[in-house]
């Protein structure tokens, strides 16, 4: 009898516990956003108006976000934003954190893939050890003529967050290259290993 019955609660839990974190993260991400805005709005639209609706905040940073695409995307906008965007990376602090977030933004959200090129297999961190690595480009002839090596540039991603790692120059001929996509072997990597990617 409690055997069963511990079976059916490990069972639920399985299903319970995914969901409602998946739910509960999700809340925390609207209210996080909405009092980003809120917070200004909300007195302003009690004093004016007499009420408040949550997600207005989410509705208008949507809308500012979108009116700062339109603009950026035309020709005079591009403009703009270069010049700011040459002086805001000569400040101390935005020279070392701006180019980084940039990165990670264009990465996730640019029309122009910046996506990884292939999954491929190296034998890291030492000899005998293999990791799925993201195959990114190819490394400069400067480079290669040092090394006396034809390099390629490899991502390697942490565990349980594929978007941490480091990047390493690895010879081609050591590069194992796979058909696997992206999207299973992130999925690979979040889960420690515990869902296989597909078939080599």
């Amino acid at each position: 009898m409690f055997s069963r019955l511990r079976t059916y609660f490990l069972s639920g839990m399985v299903v319970f516990l995914p969901v409602a974190l998946t739910i509960y993260l999700f809340i925390i991400a609207l209210d996080f956003a909405d009092g980003f805005l809120g917070k200004f709005l909300q007195p302003y639209f009690m004093e004016r108006f007499g009420f408040y609706f949550h997600g207005l905040g989410i509705l208008l940073g949507v809308y500012i976000i979108i009116l700062i695409g339109f603009f950026v995307t035309n020709f005079f906008g591009k403009k703009i934003h270069a010049f700011f965007e040459r002086i805001l990376i000569k400040l101390p602090f935005f020279r070392q954190v701006y180019p980084a977030f940039k990165e990670i933004a264009m990465f996730l959200f640019s029309r122009e893939k910046m996506a990884f090129k292939q999954v491929v297999i190296v034998e890291y961190p030492r000899k005998g050890l293999y990791s799925f690595g993201f195959l990114t480009n190819e490394m400069i002839e400067k480079i290669n003529k040092i090394t006396r090596q034809d390099l390629c540039n490899v991502f390697m991603p942490s565990a349980p967050g594929p978007l941490t790692g480091y990047v390493i120059m690895v010879p081609k001929k050591d590069v194992v290259y796979t058909d696997l996509s992206v999207e299973e072997t992130v999925k690979f990597i979040i889960s420690g290993g515990v869902v296989n990617p597909g078939n080599l």
